[in-house]
């Protein structure tokens, strides 16, 4: 067996080392993308590991999350107690949305077939010459015999696969498992073509496994150390959709099909029929040279190509506006090429970067989704946990408030109102005796039977009936007291305990927290059993109650004398006994005493559930505001980078990396260069950062996710993408390349070369308007100023310089942005959108004077530490003159 490559070059056009280079160019390139979006997907896989443990399992359940765009499984969490806490050590959130904080099961296992899988070129072809001899023109080498008379039906060469090596060897091979022993002709002597006989598999082989087995060729080329070559089997033996089959889970597929007559058999387009309806995926149909013949004259490709291109036309491979030169399409789709002349083969390397940018295009586009919605998610819940440690103490104190003027006025009620409680009930006595005592006289007993002929019943019936009489009036007399009594009160169910339910519900509307919704219902039963202002309040009340005891009480000492029968007057003497013996003033004393006693308790009990209650929230704010920490310092930046990455890698796919021009300007952060064109776009604006270490990484990325996640709008300067440079000074530093608009030129030039006062005043417009819509989006741009405001050919103004950028609940307190440009409550660390309107104050101000020259009182100061003085006492109190 021959130790190197032993044999002729093939000669003719397109063989040889300038396709070698090209196509090994195309697939390197493929590769180390691969390796990047690969290093990306692991990260990725590693956060959302690291989420999930931070949370714990029973908040965050990650391997139930279902496909983009579909609701998470329903969770029925089990009751919680207030300050219970999850496993993990976080804070509760709200877990609909955080079970989506993680790879739909069919997005990650597609993103991971697509980072295991390599490039492979599957040769296929009209029959085996064809196809030995386009692998022949890729090696650049006369590697397989191409003299084979037999049918491809009768046909039974196996499959061929190469692989790079530093010796050539030949063996039998089962696919993916192990090495056959076999004496093969190839191990004989030394070979410049592989033997037919090792191609063959042998009738009389009753072994399986030397029938199924593959020819491995390792050899020591530079193509194949970017790809494997795969020659399908003979269609006696494999048909082309099988054998596709077994490889398009295991490599990326670049299909060839080698074709060598002027048209497609039968059986060549049932394949090709097969292969379109199964597998969808585009082929480089190349038409070989005949054994013996010259190079085909362009007319007589022209000719010959007809039929060929009308046939995989009707086969819907290839379309009507298909280049007859066999150039590319245009459309960012991979799609079918046919080559019919033998010269124009290096459009295989056209094609092939086609399939694999498809392929990889895909890929980091789909990780970029899963990155952006997982970053907004994380956004917008940091914005919930801020207004969670905002609100819900004041919600508490609120509540406290509430429910103590609720008890003071009815304590109030019951000190101030017994002479008052006293006269009603006399008042409505005297107004219901007489229909007392008619009702009482035309009453009808319940299951005591009355002698028709008056005579007289048992004691025990007496007593009955003396009984029904006094509960009749009981009755009345409580439904009318109490109605008026309660009337008196009820005025406090709107203006106390109504506010005070609508912020119950406000709280459990706003909070899906379980924890919240739990606490919320047990403050709601807390007053409901404090002050029995219920719904059913008039019939059913604690007042209502302590009436009808009191005066049943009463009642029940009336002493009567048994009647020698039941008649009317018998019935309206015992009304009028039990009304004269009720005492008003007793019954008034005694009813607003019960009323105190019954508020003191419950005013008491209500008072320590609520500091229970403020303990549990206690505790969970401050789990709350260790994650919305966490998030802000360390899942959203770490996750942000991940995104950045991914959008970058889609971006230099698509358009490629950008050329730098001439420098336009620098700041403290970075480098604007002039970019004629990229991605459709001329001319653009191209900012280099080099990020010195995480933390500018962090920002940078953020930077980018806010900006792009903008809506356009015509005063923000536009983002057209990013592509990060892994080779930036010579390989020794990563720098981010972020294309942008270009403008004209900045307002501090503008104001130098002198603008009129309507053109200013319009520019400072324009500035409102983008500051307005920066704030609508929940953004402060915190770095207001005249080089931040760019300027188009017509002096119409627009922001820019996105890098102290953030949303309000992201923020830290970070004293950012330019001296004279910052609010003094910068210094304190809180502050909010209001810091974007003092700077617009003072750019304001330069708009007005018309020129760059700093303030008197700041243009005095000697040092940047006087400068940092002025600007904390805000000492900026010069007179325009206008």
């Amino acid at each position: 067996m021959s130790e190197g490559w032993g044999g002729p070059t093939v000669r003719g056009s397109g063989g040889g080392s300038g396709l070698n280079r090209e196509l090994c160019r195309t697939f390197g390139h493929y590769n180390r993308h691969l390796t990047r979006l690969q290093h990306n997907l692991r990260e990725t896989k590693k956060f959302f590991r690291d989420i999930k443990y931070f949370q714990g399992p029973a908040v965050f359940p990650v391997a139930n999350a279902g496909p983009v765009g579909e609701e998470p499984p329903e969770q029925h969490p089990a009751p919680l107690a207030v300050d219970s806490a999850p496993a993990g050590g976080g804070a509760f959130l709200q877990t609909g949305q955080l079970s989506s904080i993680a790879f739909p099961r069919h997005e990650e296992e597609y993103l991971q077939l697509t980072v295991s899988c390599h490039p492979c070129l599957l040769i296929f072809g009209q029959n085996c010459n064809a196809k030995c001899q386009l692998l022949n023109m890729l090696l650049g080498r006369r590697l397989l015999p191409t003299t084979k008379i037999s049918s491809e039906e009768h046909c039974k060469r196996r499959r061929i696969h190469f692989t790079h090596g530093r010796q050539t060897r030949i063996s039998l091979a089962l696919p993916g498992q192990y090495e056959l022993v076999h004496n093969l002709a190839a191990h004989q002597s030394s070979w410049e073509t592989i033997p037919e006989e090792d191609l063959e598999i042998h009738d009389d082989d009753e072994d399986l496994a030397h029938q199924i087995a593959e020819l491995e060729v390792t050899l020591n080329h530079t193509l194949l150390q970017e790809m494997d070559i795969v020659i399908a089997p003979c269609r006696g033996f494999q048909s082309a959709e099988d054998t596709l089959g077994e490889y398009i889970n295991s490599v990326l597929p670049v299909i060839t099909f080698a074709i060598s007559e002027a048209e497609l058999s039968t059986l060549d387009m049932n394949e090709l029929q097969e292969i379109k309806e199964k597998f969808a995926l585009p082929i480089f149909f190349f038409k070989v040279l005949n054994l013996g013949s010259e190079l085909i004259s362009p007319q007589n490709a022209e000719t010959e190509k007809s039929s060929l291109f009308r046939q995989l036309l009707d086969l819907d491979y290839l379309s009507s506006n298909h280049c007859s030169c066999g150039a590319p399409s245009t459309d960012a789709k991979a799609q079918s090429m046919l080559v019919e002349q033998s010269d124009k083969i290096r459009l295989l390397s056209t094609f092939s970067k086609q399939v694999l940018q498809q392929r990889l295009v895909d890929a980091a586009t789909i990780l970029n989704i899963v990155h952006y919605r997982c970053l907004d998610i994380f956004i917008n819940q940091a914005f919930d946990m801020q207004r969670d440690l905002q609100i819900t103490p004041k919600r508490l104190e609120y509540t406290r408030k509430k429910e103590n003027e609720l008890y003071e006025s009815l304590m109030s009620i019951a000190n101030r109102k017994q002479e008052e409680m006293k006269d009603m009930i006399i008042e409505t006595l005297n107004n219901m005796k007489e229909e007392l005592l008619e009702d009482a006289a035309n009453m009808e007993f319940k299951d005591i039977i009355i002698p028709e002929n008056g005579e007289p019943i048992s004691s025990k019936d007496i007593k009955c009936c003396i009984k029904q009489i006094q509960e009749l009036i009981i009755s009345r007399l409580n439904q009318a007291v109490a109605n008026k009594l309660i009337s008196s009160v009820d005025y406090l169910r709107e203006s106390f305990v109504g506010t005070l339910e609508r912020c119950l519900k406000s709280l459990e509307k706003s909070q899906q927290d379980v924890s919240v919704h739990i606490t919320s219902n047990y403050l709601k039963q807390i007053l409901n059993a404090a002050y029995h202002v219920e719904v059913t309040f008039h019939s059913g009340s604690t007042v209502s109650r302590m009436l009808w005891e009191q005066i049943k009480q009463i009642i029940q000492r009336i002493s009567w004398v048994s009647p020698p029968a039941i008649t009317r007057e018998w019935k309206r003497k015992i009304a009028q006994d039990a009304i004269e013996s009720l005492s008003a003033s007793r019954l008034a004393k005694s009813i607003c005493s019960q009323f105190r006693t019954r508020l003191n308790s419950s005013h008491e009990a209500f008072a320590a559930s609520l500091r229970q209650l403020e303990a549990g929230h206690s505790g969970r704010l401050e789990k709350t505001e260790d994650l919305w920490l966490k998030v802000r310092k360390d899942h959203a930046p770490r996750l942000a980078r991940l995104s950045l990455e991914s959008r970058s890698l889609q971006d230099v796919l698509l358009h490629g990396k950008p050329k730098l021009g001439r420098e336009l300007g620098r700041g403290q952060y970075g480098v604007v260069y002039l970019c004629n064109a990229w991605g459709g776009h001329f001319p653009c604006a191209l900012k280099s950062v080099v990020p010195p270490d995480e933390k500018h990484w962090n920002d940078l990325a953020l930077e980018f996710h806010y900006m792009r996640s903008l809506p356009k709008h015509e005063r923000l300067v536009d983002l057209h993408g990013s592509v990060i440079d892994y080779s930036y000074g010579g390989g020794s530093s990563i720098a981010v390349l972020l294309i942008m608009e270009q403008l004209h030129r900045d307002l501090y030039t503008g104001l130098k070369a002198g603008l009129t006062l309507e053109t200013r005043l319009q520019i400072a417009l324009d500035v409102v308007e983008g500051i307005r819509f920066l704030h609508s989006q929940g953004l402060v741009h915190r770095d207001i100023k005249l080089k931040n405001v760019l300027l188009d050919k017509n002096n119409r103004a627009k922001i820019t310089d996105l890098g102290f950028c953030k949303p309000e609940a992201m923020m830290s307190g970070s004293i950012v942005g330019t001296p004279i440009h910052m609010a003094p409550e910068l210094f304190t660390g809180k502050y909010d959108n209001s810091v974007d309107v003092y700077a617009f104050g003072i750019l304001f101000w330069y708009i007005c004077s018309g020129h760059v020259k700093l303030p008197e009182a700041f243009e005095r100061c000697a040092s940047k530490d006087h400068l940092w003085n002025n600007v904390r006492r805000v000492t900026c109190q010069t007179n325009l003159g206008c």
